[in-house]
């Protein structure tokens, strides 16, 4: 019988080794399995197989309501931590650290179909109007925008590039832009002349300024104030303060960029496969909840202009 913090130990590791799962992924897991791991603790449960479904089911009745430390948490915060869960349970088991697996009929808590938040393509230009190309930070700042709207990127793989990532598609309007997403999937997205324009004037005016201040200079596309890669934490920093200047009055993340990046695609009549190849989706699935955001755009229209709607 294996202990509980040795067979997460091993789970994390398999992340990262063979599953090639994202840093912010493996992050995720570790961050709910430890709070799994002190939970059980606290019920003097320190092995794999003494754990059961009664278990994990106070876990996700205890992250829902919270206690007198902590306040409980969202239905799909709660549903992504026992997702953690019983996949370590069901490793366990394949991997022998464990018998059996007590999550696997354990429900997790129902979520609403959220459609996501998409701006308007004014309020995506009201979004690119923000950052004073005059500066240094600015020209960095516009290229950041105009990647995660123009290429539908996630911030983590914009903060990745490197600038050999790019290079070439600067002067090759046909060429690429080669991302990598999810578990280190490889996909190929055009890069429009605005992108193009926006990096390009980064890296001829922006860029070297901020590189001479590093102790190591390195290979990033985007660079921090002291000539390090730019974090994801700085990026959402760039984008939600960009949102607050420009008076969108909605809440804006790096998502939202990639949100609106669909649905304006869908809505200028791109064919649903072509825009789950262009964000990396695994499932067609996943894209077609983008679908239910332009129909229920079509219908505040018809409802607004049409004189028999209502």
């Amino acid at each position: 019988m294996a202990s509980l913090e040795r067979a997460i130990g091993a789970y994390l590791d398999h992340l990262v080794a063979e599953v090639g799962a994202s840093r912010h992924t493996v992050s995720g897991y570790r961050r709910d399995l430890t709070r799994y791991a002190a939970f059980l603790a606290g019920l003097g449960v320190a092995e794999t197989d003494a754990v059961r479904a009664e278990h994990v089911s106070a876990f996700g009745a205890w992250l829902r309501e919270g206690d007198a430390e902590r306040r409980g948490l969202a239905a799909s915060s709660v549903a992504r931590a026992l997702a953690a869960v019983g996949s370590f349970h069901a490793f366990a088991v394949r991997d022998g650290e464990a018998v059996h697996n007590p999550a696997a009929h354990v429900d997790r808590p129902k979520q609403g179909r959220r459609l996501p938040k998409a701006l308007s393509v004014e309020q995506v230009q009201a979004l690119l109007d923000v950052p004073d190309r005059t500066t240094v930070t600015g020209l960095r700042d516009a290229a950041l925008i105009e990647l995660l709207y123009g290429t539908g990127a996630r911030i983590s793989e914009v903060c990745d590039l490197d600038v050999d990532d790019i290079a070439a598609q600067l002067d090759d309007p046909d060429a690429g832009l080669r991302l990598f997403g999810k578990g280190r999937k490889e996909r190929l997205v055009p890069l429009g002349s605005y992108a193009r324009a926006a990096v390009g004037a980064w890296l001829v005016r922006g860029r070297p300024v901020l590189q001479a201040k590093a102790v190591r200079p390195g290979p990033a596309l985007l660079l921090n104030a002291r000539g390090g890669r730019l974090s994801r934490g700085s990026a959402f920093n760039v984008i939600t303060d960009a949102a607050e200047r420009a008076r969108l009055g909605v809440p804006v993340s790096p998502h939202t960029l990639r949100h609106s990046f669909a649905t304006h695609l869908l809505d200028g009549g791109a064919d649903v496969r072509v825009v789950q190849e262009l964000l990396g989706h695994a499932s067609v699935t996943t894209t077609q909840i983008y679908t239910l955001v332009t129909a229920e755009h079509l219908r505040e229209v018809f409802l607004t202009a049409h004189p028999r709607a209502r």
